[in-house]
């Protein structure tokens, strides 16, 4: 009984190709994401003088390593986690927190089916 290396070759091949094309996805993916929780973060914040609205932002990503690719996404006010969390004094009104929440199970989604199209599914 003969055996067919052909599929195996292919699919070496393949997880071969796979970490190149997963980090190259992620970066697009986490770019979106970042951009979609600014934006809604922005939008649900609360406004006195909008300098905290303002301040909200996403870095640069950047490649930590092979395989850890990293952004910020918040305000740089630096009352922006008192206003999120809140005080003794102040009952929390977060914007940042619901809004990464929206968006965890997109970005979720878009990893899960990035993985599977690296591996040929």
């Amino acid at each position: 009984m003969g055996a067919d290396v052909g599929q195996i070759d292919s699919l070496y091949a393949d997880l071969g190709k796979a970490p190149k094309v997963v980090v190259e996805g992620a970066k697009v993916v986490i770019k979106k994401v970042a951009l979609d929780i600014e934006r809604n973060a922005k939008s649900i914040v609360p406004v006195d003088t909008g300098n905290l609205k303002n301040s909200i932002g996403h870095s640069d990503l950047r490649q930590l390593s092979a395989e850890h690719l990293q952004v910020d996404i918040g305000p740089t006010a630096n009352y922006g986690i008192y206003v999120e969390l809140g005080t003794s004094r102040m009952a929390p009104q977060a914007f940042m927190g619901p809004s990464l929440d929206r968006f965890s199970p997109a970005f979720e989604t878009a990893m899960l089916q990035l993985g599977e199209r690296a591996l040929g599914g």
